[in-house]
């Protein structure tokens, strides 16, 4: 099973591979978003939040 979903930002079709994780994080290939698998029946991609420095906080 090749799962393809649409991403969210540029409506692009995004394979998901033959066997997509939970929480896993794929790229558009279109607009080079980073998505994450929020779901997996069905399949449902979410834009992937972006990564903050601590800074030791």
């Amino acid at each position: 099973m090749n799962a393809v979903q649409l991403c969210p930002k540029c409506e692009e079709k995004v394979q998901l591979g033959d066997a997509p994780r939970l929480n896993e994080i794929v790229e558009c290939p279109s607009c080079r978003s980073e998505l994450e698998i929020i779901s997996l029946t069905p399949a449902v991609l979410a834009l992937a939040p972006e990564v903050e420095e601590d800074w030791g906080e």
